[in-house]
């Protein structure tokens, strides 16, 4: 049966973040995501990144289609403003209460290419959904969410309940060992962590991390279950960008 997480980080030697990814990393985090271009030389320059270095980075990601420039302002473009909202959401799930239901999306559609399934593999991914065989998808229903109504067009979606024990489906559906044994890493490293790249670096692992979080109900998590701590040390973390950005403003 498929994994539904993706490889996580072993928490120990991850490599440096390029120019683009530390650019990226602080307009990820920013809200309004935008910062002017006397504000992110500053703001990069903890992190190894020279000015010419960056103008550099900056060129190429508006050519890419990551950034948006108006006059000297650098901002999101549509597509990574999408990543920022599913991050925010990473950070911040909504989810009720689980009476022990579970969504269940059954994929209908026949001949689409590899592009089409790969792509819609992408987003059920993304919903917090994992598959238990080919075009059979599950979660409990514990997210205070509605899927996207185009699913309906390839994808038959009923609400059910399994018999069998809900823990031990969950653990068959998601590697819930390997993925809190990540973040445990994750957290050591970013708590020993103390040169700015080094904390980016880190914190930039961690929100990618969560962005696999299943979310699931407490009483199918294994216990000791890190999601919260992550989120919590990650939080503390915008906090702190967030101060220095005000600090460095003031002092421009």
């Amino acid at each position: 049966m498929r994994m539904n997480v993706s490889a996580a980080p072993d928490g120990t030697g991850l490599p440096p973040l390029s120019a683009r990814s530390v650019v990226l990393s602080l307009l990820l985090g920013a809200h309004p995501p935008e910062l002017p271009v006397k504000d992110l030389v500053r703001l990069v320059e903890p992190f190894g990144v020279g000015g010419s270095t960056l103008r550099a980075a900056l060129s190429r990601m508006v050519a890419a289609g990551d950034l948006r420039r108006t006059d000297a302002v650098y901002r999101l473009s549509d597509r990574l403003l999408a990543r920022q909202r599913r991050q925010d959401e990473a950070l911040s799930p909504r989810t009720r209460a689980w009476d022990g239901d579970w969504e269940m999306l059954v994929v209908t559609a026949t001949g689409r290419g590899p592009a089409e399934r790969a792509d819609l593999r992408g987003r059920l991914t993304a919903l917090r959904l994992a598959e238990l065989r080919e075009g059979v998808w599950l979660r409990p229903a514990n997210l205070d969410r509605a899927l996207p109504g185009d699913l309906a067009r390839v994808a038959l979606f009923c609400a059910a309940r399994p018999d069998g024990d809900p823990p031990a489906l969950a653990a068959r559906l998601w590697p819930l060992d390997d993925w809190a044994a990540a973040a445990r890493r994750l957290l050591t490293r970013a708590a020993a962590a103390r040169r700015p790249a080094d904390r980016l670096t880190a914190f930039a692992a961690a929100v990618r991390h969560l962005l696999t979080d299943p979310v699931l109900p407490p009483e199918l998590l294994p216990a000791g279950w890190p999601g919260e701590q992550l989120r919590t040390a990650y939080a503390g973390y915008q906090r702190e960008l967030a101060a220095s950005l005000e600090r460095r403003t003031r002092e421009a």
